[in-house]
Order: structure tokens, then sequence, then C-alpha cells
């Protein structure tokens, strides 16, 4: 049999099986959230077709792409494991083909799929999350009356706010403060025991302000009961989240990132996990593949079956290391970079260690 032929029966059926098992498992995936979620939609009065263009059109896209690697991985065990058993890989390694060369159409269907999951991670998904989030924000969430405490931004360079407690909700907040600095000289400071943005007139209304001027000839104070006035930041720059930065997509993303540096967000770390993330898992499909086809194509005594648990055990074990590299970089000293590619770089040393044993 000439190359190009295995080459494309390997590849429609990897493909083939990928897209079965992905359709399989959201569709299971839809069953179980519409089950859970059924009540919030007639209660709160949400549209047919705001449950299914709006929610569920985008909760496939997002929840398809975040597990398309693991989709790959168990989706290759099992195409390859059928190959096996029906002694297939066997007469195309000993008709004159490397285990090499029979990797080409794995490595295309995967290089194929990888490539569309960055494009999606990258651009597509962030615009699609502004309708699904906005959803679940309005039909399914409570509204938890989140707060913030000790807020310390740098809103530019010298110019410094702080508050004590603020709520995103209402967008207000106690005890704030805003410094003035050049260098390290304090050049004016506003106080105020509370704060709330007027979003009609984008200005901020201080109760029981003061405002101290130091100048050469001496401090200036004013003191107040009200004011209105405009400040050098907006409500969403006082507690960006994780919901805000989901919608962005890499590009705007990596402006809000510097922006957040020099503001001495505590939440950086968090960002650029998001970040990095788009890439990283995206990327593991290629090493997952190597390490699926290399397990899968040796005949053991478990059949598929072992296979299966072998490749589901290798699976679960690489999302435990993901997630606690991800843990050390939100609490610990782990750069987010070595956080999400730590994990696939232990697994693509498994991998070729499985490739270099694998049948020849």
């Amino acid at each position: 049999m000439r190359p190009g032929i295995i080459d494309r029966y390997i590849l429609r059926y990897f493909l083939g099986t990928y897209f079965l098992v992905l359709i399989l498992i959201l569709l299971i995936a839809i069953v179980f959230d519409i089950s859970e979620k059924i009540e919030d939609f007639i209660t709160r009065g949400a549209t047919a077709r705001e449950i299914i263009f709006d929610y569920y059109l985008n909760f496939i896209v997002y929840y398809g792409n975040m597990f398309t690697s693991m989709i790959v991985f168990i989706s290759t065990i099992f195409f390859t494991s059928m190959l096996t058993n029906r002694t297939e890989i066997v007469a195309i390694l000993t008709g004159g083909m490397s285990f090499r060369r029979l990797m080409v159409p794995y490595f295309i269907g995967t290089a194929t799929i990888a490539l569309l999951s960055m494009a999606l991670a990258h651009y597509i998904i962030p615009i699609s999350n502004v309708r699904r989030l906005h959803f679940e924000n309005l039909y399914i969430n409570q509204n938890t009356g989140e707060r913030y405490s000790d807020i310390h931004r740098q809103i530019k360079p010298g110019h410094l706010i702080y508050l004590e407690n603020y709520n995103p909700d209402r967008k207000s907040g106690y005890r704030f403060t805003y410094e003035v600095f050049d260098g390290q000289k304090l050049l004016s400071k506003l106080s105020s025991d509370f704060i709330r943005y007027d979003t009609l007139t984008g200005t901020w209304r201080l109760d029981n302000y003061t405002i101290r001027v130091i100048g050469t000839d001496g401090d200036k104070l004013v003191i107040g009961r009200q004011k209105d006035t405009l400040l050098e930041f907006k409500p969403d720059e006082l507690s960006p989240s994780l919901y805000s930065v989901t919608m962005m997509n890499t590009p705007r993303l990596l402006e809000f990132i510097r922006a957040e540096r020099i503001r001495g967000s505590e939440k950086v770390n968090m960002y650029l996990i998001e970040l990095h993330q788009r890439t990283a898992w995206p990327f593991a499909t290629v090493i997952l593949v190597l390490i699926a086809v290399s397990i899968s194509s040796q005949k053991r005594r478990g059949g598929m079956g072992f296979n299966i648990a072998l490749g589901l055990a290798l699976c679960v074990t690489y999302i435990f290391f993901q997630r606690v590299s991800v843990v050390f970089s939100t609490n610990g000293n782990l750069s987010p970079l070595a956080a999400l590619w730590l994990p696939n770089l232990l697994f693509a040393i498994i991998g070729a260690f499985l490739y270099r044993i694998a049948p020849k």
C-alpha cells in the first residue's frame, strides 16, 4: 500500500474519531448543564433564542476548545488501539513503513487542530465570551455583592490611590485617598470617607473630602462635605477580574497587562496565566498525541481497555501537574510562563521516552 493512501486513511479516521468524540462529550455536557440550570432559565425569563445562540452556541466553542487536547488524546488512543487490535499497525510496519513515517498523518491532523485551537483561544473565544458571560451574569449567577479590600493602585507614574473597601457592583468605596508624588516628594493628597462613580456624568462623587496641596510657600488645605470631580481612573480599573480578562483578545490583553504592571496590580500573575494558557494548552495536543500513539500502537494483554485506562491515567496526571503548577504561580514565586509550560516539558520527555520504546 502506498504511503499516500495510508496517510489519507489514518488522517480521515483520526479526524473523524476526534469530531465524533468531541460531539458526544459536548452533547453530554449540554444535557447535564440544561438539567442543572433549566430552573434558572425559566424563572428568570431567558428566551429560547438567548439560550441557544447567546449561551449554548458559545458554550460549545469555549468548552470544546478548552478540552480539545484531552479529547484528541482520548480519540487517538481509541482509534489507534482499534488499528492495533486489527493488526493494521503491524501490517503497515512490516510493509516497510517506519514508525516515524507512520506518525506523519497523526501530526498533520494534530497540527491542524492545534493551530485552529490557538486561533480560537487568542482571537475568537474572547469575543464569544462576551455574550456567554453576559448571559450567565444575567440569568444564572446570583449577585454576590462581592467586595474588595485594601486596594492599592498606581494609576499613572507618581499617581497612587488607595481604597479600604470597594464594591464593584455599586461602583463605590470607603476610605479613599489619591496621592500625587514627584519622585519621593508628596505634592498633593485627596482623602474622602466615601466615593461613588456616576455612570451618567462620568464623574466621581466624594463625601467628606479633604484636599491637601503641598507648596513651597506652605500647605493649602480644602475641606468639604460633597464634591463631584473627574479622576484619572475608571471603576473597571479598580477591580479588574478574570471575568473581564477572558473577554479580551490577545493584543488587548497584552496592553491591559502592561497597564496593570504600571498600576502595581497584585493580580498580574493571574492575567499572565490566562495569556500563556492560550498557547500552552493547544500545544499540549501535539505532546499528548505523541504519547497516545506510542502507547496504543503496542498490543497488550488488556487490549483496548488497558490502553484507554493507561491513557486516562496519564491524562489525569497531566491535569494534576498543570493545576499544581498554576497554584504555585498564583500563590507562590513560580512564573506564569513556567507554570503553564513545565507540565508540557515534563510530558514531552515522557512522550519522547515512549516513542523510543514503541514498535519500529
